[in-house]
């Protein structure tokens, strides 16, 4: 496993605080998977290594709740409707802020915000990535079995070569984390851990 970091980039999707940070809106139902595999530290680690090889940076960030996004529409899925409900990454709020060791810095390229689940529907984050270049994906954070495994879909989809970093990802449960990556995923992606995401980074 080797990253050539011309060809290659890293997706790092929905760092909010209302997802990782105490307080957030859905920090309670994460905590205990993100916890028990170090997800946000491993998260920190694969990011400062992508930055420290070179490799580019892209924010696959889902959209911003803002009072009347969904009011007028026809159908609203139910990921869209919990989100609406429960006003997730509000705009202009510390819960739609993205957590600190997140943030984005220079260089790094952030695509327009994904509606439902997937960083490249109805986004230009496949023009950005044609643009630098970039085939080659290495995909952390959250939430696995939603926002992480539509986008590895998606990507492998329009032809990306993608791996995904296991344990720098979190679901609600470890059944949903097991079917995203152990049965899901596999089929559209390498599935590897955090420690073997470092030694090919830095190779």
């Amino acid at each position: 496993m080797t990253f050539d970091k011309d060809i290659t980039g890293l997706v790092v999707i929905d760092p909010y605080n209302d997802f990782i940070s105490e307080g957030g809106k859905v920090w309670d139902r994460l905590k205990g998977v993100a916890e028990a595999n170090d997800c946000i530290p491993h998260m920190a680690e694969v990011l400062d290594a992508a930055r420290g090889a070179g490799v580019r940076v892209f924010y696959a960030l889902h959209h911003r709740y803002r009072p009347g996004d969904y009011e007028t529409w026809t159908y609203v899925a139910p990921i869209q409707r919990a989100a609406w409900q429960r006003r997730t990454f509000e705009f202009g709020t510390w819960g739609g802020q993205l957590r600190p060791e997140f943030e984005p810095r220079d260089g790094d390229i952030v695509a327009q915000e994904h509606w439902c689940s997937s960083g490249f529907a109805n986004t230009d984050l496949d023009l950005l990535l044609k643009k630098h270049g970039i085939h080659r994906l290495i995909v952390v954070g959250l939430i696995t079995h939603t926002c992480v495994e539509a986008t590895v879909r998606y990507g492998a989809e329009l032809g990306y070569d993608v791996t995904v970093v296991a344990d720098a990802t979190a679901s609600y449960s470890d059944a949903e984390m097991h079917a995203a990556l152990a049965v899901n995923m596999p089929n559209y992606a390498a599935v590897v851990t955090t420690e073997e995401i470092l030694a090919a980074i830095r190779a």
